[in-house]
């Protein structure tokens, strides 16, 4: 019997630390980063960074729900950045580092908006829960030396004092549902 499976896009900050997190959960089965949510085609990362191309780094996330539940990703995304900066996370800043779920159904949409509502809710965060909710208009994959980032380069610097902190802290809160 073939698998069902569906897509989430979420961006989160830098995508090799979002990517890093994701690869990470039972019932991925993968993730791709890439850029949405902008007006340039197939745009390239030195055009993303410059933040000009309205594009937001981002991950494409293929997994299976009779194995991990899109509320449950939608749980993860909340938790493992801070959706209550704008444009911001950590030292990176600019709209290609937004809080943003691009959604690809309505009830996606509608999982989604709860999810945000009760973050918001929740009392975890000081401030406001900005996370923009968009419907998905485009996908353009990122350039191969950024796929599998985390992986492929994990003694780096940047790896060690960014993306290792934040993926000790999510196998913490969620041992249940890794790989």
């Amino acid at each position: 019997m073939e698998k069902k499976l569906e897509e989430a896009t979420f961006g989160a900050g830098c995508f090799w630390c979002v990517e890093a997190v994701f690869q990470q959960i039972e019932g991925v089965e993968h993730v791709k980063p890439g850029y949405s949510g902008g007006h340039i085609k197939n745009p390239a990362y030195r055009e993303v960074c410059s933040g000009n191309t309205g594009h937001a780094e981002v991950i494409r996330v293929v997994f299976d729900p009779s194995e991990v539940a899109y509320e449950k990703l939608l749980e993860v995304f909340f938790q493992t950045h801070d959706p209550t900066t704008l444009n911001r996370q950590g030292a990176d800043q600019g709209t290609q580092y937004r809080s943003v779920i691009f959604y690809h159904s309505e009830e996606q949409k509608s999982k989604a908006e709860a999810a945000k509502m009760a973050a918001d809710q929740s009392g975890i965060f000081d401030n406001p829960v900005v996370t923009e909710i968009s419907p998905l208009e485009n996908f353009y994959d990122a350039e191969s030396d950024h796929k599998d980032y985390y992986l492929n380069h994990g003694n780096q610097p940047y790896c060690q004092a960014v993306i290792r902190p934040k993926m000790d802290k999510f196998r913490a809160k969620f041992a249940d549902i890794i790989k």
